[in-house]
């Protein structure tokens, strides 16, 4: 059984939804010449949050696992998108090297690996695992408790290219982030195709850059559909460098969370919603998750700031503490989620390959509350409703009456967080030409 969403949607996100539907042909269309402009990554993942009043993805991961939690009926669409993407970057491919993290032990890692090389088998590849870490020095298998198994193997550096002994890769797939830095051995790779590129990992990557394309992404879009654009995009302030044991920068830090919590209110009022707002202070840097290694902080009032400096910033004995004191943090906007399943709160997170979804799961959390972090230690997958994977959103049918109509408009959300990553990474680019 494929769980079903039981939110009873009321408000703008209802109206929201009709107006997705009811735009869809325009939608489309807006994507198609988007994509003419522009290069999506070859592969993302976002967690969206579906508020009942507001609807918008909270995190984009450009390094996605968790492949395994793809239903067998999702991984056609997977197919056929590797297919595309491959033969956009590299018609006459044969081998693909996939670069794995370091962590390989972990049987959900090693699951979402297999379910990777089975995509793009599938697609036509030789595919083979290569690994950073220098302790693997030769052919390591790797078996998982279903009894099948993976090689990792050690990668082989020449001047211009990377590869495995024996095999040369047309196309290098990094399923490793990098947020402990990039490796020499992985830079100045000219003669292949590096994908997602270095530039995209997580040891240089900034969270305030990609909300910051959302916003323009969002603000077009809204003007598309004739929506306001907050409904699908969350509000933020990049503080920049704070130093947590500077009276100044902290008490800086509270007026910012506070100017933000006090522009939500508005919105709320505007809207009618009684909830109560809240904000997410993250680390810009794209190297973990959270503040300062403590992990994503909700605050929902800045006395909670307060709290929060007593029990982690002012312990001057700690040495760990005192070299998390400087922070490049981001201050987000909450979006509280009203998905359940089997009680528990529950987030969708949609998976992408070149500019196609291709499926999803739900997150969900028993233990975490619907304003509260959810990827988190504890959480576990259920497959996201695709049971009708063929089945399109129907014209004239109530919004939010079955789960391909959902499943749709958290596409569409989706996608417009990775055009934001198309943006971004365009903007970033080292390599890009600058015309005067």
């Amino acid at each position: 059984m494929v769980p079903h969403l039981i939110t009873a949607l009321t408000g703008p996100i209802h109206e929201l939804e009709q107006r997705i539907l009811d735009s869809t042909p325009a939608i489309e269309r807006w994507f198609r010449l988007e994509w003419m402009e522009h290069t999506p990554p070859f592969y993302c993942a976002v967690d969206v949050r579906n508020a009942g009043f507001k609807l918008a993805p909270v995190d984009t991961n450009l390094f996605p696992d968790g492949w395994n939690n793809l239903t067998p009926e999702m991984l056609p669409l997977a197919v056929q998108a590797a297919m595309a993407a491959i033969e956009k970057i590299c018609p006459e491919a044969r081998n693909l090297l996939v670069v794995l993290e370091n962590d390989t032990l972990s049987s959900f890692y090693l699951a979402n690996i297999l379910q990777l090389k089975r995509i793009f088998h599938q697609a036509g590849l030789n595919v083979r695992f290569g690994s950073l870490d220098a302790a693997i020095k030769t052919p390591t298998q790797l078996k998982l408790n279903t009894g099948e198994a993976i090689t990792l193997e050690p990668l082989v550096r020449t001047d211009r290219r990377l590869g495995l002994k024996d095999f040369d890769p047309c196309t290098i797939l990094l399923n490793n982030d990098l947020a402990a830095g990039i490796p020499g051995m992985l830079e100045d790779v000219n003669e292949q195709y590096l994908l997602p590129p270095l530039h995209a990992s997580s040891s240089v990557r900034s969270k305030a850059t990609h909300l910051k394309a959302y916003e323009e992404v969002a603000k077009r879009f809204g003007k598309l559909i004739g929506v306001d654009s907050w409904l699908i995009n969350p509000m933020f302030v990049h503080c920049g460098k704070v130093n947590m044991a500077l009276t100044k920068d902290f008490e800086n830090l509270k007026v910012q969370a506070d100017g933000l919590l006090v522009k939500i209110r508005r919105k709320y009022k505007e809207y009618g919603i009684h909830e109560k707002p809240f904000v997410l202070l993250k680390c810009d840097s794209g190297s973990g998750e959270g503040t300062g290694g403590m992990g994503i902080l909700t605050v929902r009032d800045v006395k909670d700031l307060d709290v929060w400096a007593a029990n982690n910033i002012n312990n001057k004995g700690d040495k760990k503490q005192t070299s998390h004191r400087v922070m490049d943090i981001i201050i987000q906007e909450g979006v509280q989620t009203n998905e359940r399943v089997n009680a528990a709160v529950a987030e969708p997170v949609v998976y992408m390959m070149d500019r196609y979804v291709v499926g999803g799961f739900y997150r969900i959390h028993a233990d975490r509350g619907m304003d509260e972090n959810l990827n988190a230690p504890g959480a576990s997958y259920v497959p996201l409703a695709l049971a009708e994977s063929g089945k399109l959103p129907q014209p004239g049918e109530i919004p939010g009456a079955s789960s391909p109509n959902r499943f749709y408009m958290y596409g569409v959300i989706a996608r417009l967080a990775m055009l934001a990553a198309s943006y971004e990474l365009e903007a970033t680019d080292p390599d890009a030409e600058i015309y005067d």
